[in-house]
């Protein structure tokens, strides 16, 4: 199967959510889109203006499917809108005026919804189908004599009996396709109900060949809830449905539902029902969105394949990266590598961009690469990872300081209850194995706060400190001043993981970095600045400088990074339970306005800088004195910050900008 549908269900009075959600679901290449038509919110107040608005807005811009379910509850037998109307053919009727006055926006009606669904459709008023089937089959024999072409809504779970008793009632006659619901892996277990897709569908097939041979099957719904942050998986049960024997496929959902949104069975009475879309309900896109936006259905093959582990070998115990595939775990996950020493890639591939690192490594070193498509925020899976580790480098996390203040509670979980996860995993596995598994936990320099104490003179083109004695730079020494949601949680993991070093003999420490630049960075405006400035210099595109551009980091080249981590690892003994500052230092030491006149001189154009005010929690003035990692390592950043820079705009431009869009002179 090439082509796909979503399945949105919108309320009335959703209409910027419709003008907000439908370029995003057009981009993604979905060709059908099914969508309800509620009778009972039809004849509600102001419910016919809503349809008059929404099915043109929505048929203009994709097939459609409607689904027509929920009786009136003032023509229901129950009164509720899940009861057979009291006269059957009034649905029929429905159906008749969707048809003239929506039907030039679609060719297929669907006729009910989970109709085995006690919050769908009350069989217990109806124990034998008798009254469903005469009012589905008025409804259907009028969408047939009307030209249009009928869909009968499908039971979930999937019940071959139900489907044999529609075709001895004559109703699969009528039908064009029969649809199919199912959640392999959310509602429908591996273990209890769910048996494959060849299994059901071949159920259905031979049931559908007996009564009404030319019948399709359309799954008209399936999905996979994120509830467990598992998104590769999401994508895994995506591409295992487009493979499934039917003729369409529509995937529940592409939005999240709204958290102030109540189900069926009450307000979040079931978390799994608000993780059910390709795209969170703020619209960030999860991997499964936004491998359909980068490549269609081809891209997202092939990023499933990536994540396919294999077993290290025996008596091989692997090195753990959590972020394996970011910037500096994918460079320091290639050291080990290089060495033939085993990896496992713990990584949600959150970050665009970072499954190109992936699938480098996995090119590179094949069987010694370990993917493992999982969640900081998923406790088990974080046991299941470190279980079998022989050293676990902690590198996962939430990384920008504005999406902390965006989203806090995400920021805490991520990096606070994330890191957490992984010291209770490596406890438990010392505990039972009794091996002790050294964790190197990447922290930042954002644990000593906004430095505001620090008095700072301003240059013509960089600040400096008032006082000599801290040009230097900042030293361990320094207290702790925890500020933003991002500093906070950091700053928490870095001290649990101090912690646990000292009151359950982890062997642990902890490296605060600095700016860390270099080749396999994907930069945003919010992290990874240096590589950003390259990436909209090579394009072309403005650069925004937050403050005056005279504020001062210290660069470290990831190689150099890479090289502190292992030196770490190798003295974990010695140096268990140390914290130590990790940058370029101040001969690295360098304002944003040298940066960018730098990357004037090696792509010999002048970016375009526009200048905004502050951002909340940045530092005017950091460097990182780096004397203690020295002392206790031999460490020593060799990697000069023009030299450093020059290099990563010559890897930006050969693997990230098109040749027509940059050229590097230097």
């Amino acid at each position: 199967m090439k082509d796909f549908g979503f399945v949105e269900w919108f309320r009335p009075g959703d209409r910027a959510r419709v003008e907000q959600v439908m370029p995003a679901l057009e981009a993604s290449g979905a060709a059908w889109l099914r969508t309800h038509i509620s009778w009972a919110d039809y004849h509600a107040p102001g419910g016919q203006e809503w349809y008059d608005w929404l099915l043109p807005r929505l048929g203009r811009r994709m097939e459609l499917l409607p689904c027509l379910h929920y009786t009136p509850p003032s023509l229901s037998r129950t009164g509720k809108s899940s009861g057979a109307p009291r006269e059957l053919k009034d649905f029929a009727d429905f159906t008749d005026l969707v048809m003239t006055r929506y039907g030039e926006h679609f060719e297929h009606i669907e006729l009910w919804n989970e109709p085995n669904n006690l919050l769908d459709y009350d069989w217990r008023e109806d124990p034998g189908y008798e009254l469903f089937c005469e009012m589905i089959h008025m409804a259907a024999n009028w969408i047939r004599e009307r030209g249009w072409k009928p869909v009968l809504g499908g039971p979930c779970p999937f019940d071959p009996a139900w489907l044999e008793l529609m075709g001895e009632r004559g109703v699969l006659d009528y039908m064009e396709a029969v649809g199919f619901h199912g959640f392999p892996g959310t509602w429908d277990s591996e273990n209890g109900s769910w048996s494959g897709w060849a299994q059901h569908l071949g159920e259905m097939r031979a049931i559908l060949e007996r009564h009404s041979p030319g019948t399709q099957i359309w799954i008209t719904e399936t999905g996979y809830s994120t509830w467990r942050k598992d998104d590769m998986e999401q994508a895994r049960r995506f591409v295992q449905a487009l493979d499934a024997p039917a003729e369409r496929m529509y995937w529940y959902a592409w939005q999240d539902l709204q958290p102030e949104v109540a189900v069926q069975e009450g307000h979040w009475f079931d978390p799994r029902h608000y993780h059910l879309g390709a795209i969170d309900a703020d619209g960030r896109p999860k991997l499964l969105a936004r491998m359909l936006a980068q490549g269609g259905t081809s891209r997202l093959r092939e990023v499933t394949r990536l994540y396919a582990p294999g077993l290290p070998g025996q008596g091989r115990r692997p090195v753990v990266i959590t972020g394996g595939a970011g910037f500096v775990g994918s460079n320091l996950a290639e050291s080990f590598l290089a060495e033939g020493r085993d990896v496992l890639v713990f990584d949600n591939l959150s970050r665009p961009g970072v499954e190109e690192n992936l699938a480098w490594l996995r090119a590179r070193h094949r069987d010694l690469v370990h993917p493992m498509a999982a969640d900081l925020r998923d406790s088990r899976a974080v046991a299941d990872a470190v279980g079998d580790a022989d050293a676990v480098f902690h590198l996962a996390a939430q990384t920008a300081v504005t999406t902390s203040l965006h989203a806090p509670v995400e920021d805490f979980e991520v990096n606070a209850r994330g890191t957490l996860n992984v010291l209770e995993a490596v406890r438990a596995t010392m505990g039972s194995s009794g091996r002790r598994v050294p964790v190197i936990f990447a922290s930042t320099n954002k644990v000593y706060g906004a430095l505001e104490d620090l008095e700072i003179r301003e240059g013509s083109e960089a600040v400096r400190p008032a006082d000599q004695r801290h040009e230097g730079g900042v030293d361990e020494s320094r207290p702790l001043d925890f500020c933003t949601p991002y500093g906070c949680s950091k700053g928490v993991a870095d001290q649990y993981v101090l912690d646990y070093a000292a009151s359950y003999g982890v062997p642990a420490a902890v490296l605060r970095m600095s700016c860390i630049y270099g080749p396999r960075q994907f930069g945003t405006e919010d992290q990874g600045w240096v590589a950003h400035f390259l990436i909209s210099a090579l394009k072309g595109q403005k650069i925004t400088i937050y403050g005056s551009g005279r504020q001062v980091r210290d660069l470290c080249e990831v190689s150099d990074a890479v090289q502190a981590y292992r030196l770490v690892h190798d003295r974990i003994d010695a140096l268990t339970g140390r914290a130590f500052n990790l940058g370029g230092g101040k001969r690295n030491a360098v304002s944003l306005r040298q940066v960018v006149a730098e990357i004037a001189r090696i792509t010999g154009t002048e970016p375009q800088v526009t200048y905004d005010t502050w951002r909340q929690g940045d530092q005017p003035w950091f460097v990182a004195d780096t004397t203690a990692l020295t002392e206790a390592t031999g460490w020593q950043a060799r990697t000069g910050w023009r030299d450093g820079v020059a290099r990563l705009a010559s890897w930006l431009a050969e693997h990230r900008i098109p040749a027509q869009e940059g050229s590097v002179t230097a």
